[in-house]
């Protein structure tokens, strides 16, 4: 039987970082082929890191405006980083299926009273928002799931022991294999899942 040179890519949107994961083999079984964290900040540019951290105080409609700038060259890192793993893949033999992306998923943040609370929440949909346009940047097909809900949409899609398959395949692996890399893999594995059907 010929083996398979399908792969995804699995991410998990942190505040200036993503945890990624990459997935291959078999969809009922899939193996982890490399699993790091993937720069998503400039450290020359201190406002990439938390941008809404920086202005904060401000009125929402200003903070927006204000962050604009850093949001590009956010979005600029995560687009190259992307495209180097997407062609580190390519040249290994990969075909890369799609991305999956776990993160924050947009909502009414004017509505946050509290402005510390207000920038990390803001931060949570920026950087899972600029995973998305790196993976349309890249032509890559992509899935973005809302983190809080994911669990269930993963029992739903793929099975009840989905907990347990990673847990096993953490096992295999040096760590860390906390939360955040099981959502990544598991965002892979159904990206993965959904190409086999």
């Amino acid at each position: 039987m010929k083996k398979s040179n399908l792969v995804s890519i699995g991410l998990r949107a942190k505040t200036a970082r993503a945890i990624a994961v990459v997935l291959g083999g078999p969809s009922d079984e899939p193996l982890v082929l490399k699993k790091f964290e993937m720069a998503l900040a400039d450290p020359k540019i201190a406002a990439t890191t938390q941008p809404y951290h920086e202005v904060m105080d401000l009125p929402w409609a200003e903070s927006e405006k204000a962050v604009r700038k850093s949001a590009r060259a956010i979005e600029a890192i995560a687009q190259k980083a992307l495209g180097r793993l997407i062609k580190e893949l390519q040249s290994d033999g990969m075909n890369v299926a799609g991305v999956g992306i776990v993160g924050a998923k947009d909502r009414d943040l004017a509505r946050l009273g509290n402005f510390h609370i207000r920038a990390h929440a803001a931060e949570g949909v920026l950087f899972r928002r600029v995973l998305d346009l790196a993976a349309d940047a890249n032509g890559m097909k992509r899935r973005t799931f809302p983190d809080r809900e994911f669990a269930e949409l993963a029992v739903n899609e793929l099975s009840s022991g989905v907990k347990q398959k990673l847990n096993d395949l953490g096992r295999t692996l040096p760590p860390p294999w906390r939360t955040d890399e099981k959502q990544a893999a598991t965002a892979a594995w159904l990206v993965l899942h959904g190409r086999r059907k």
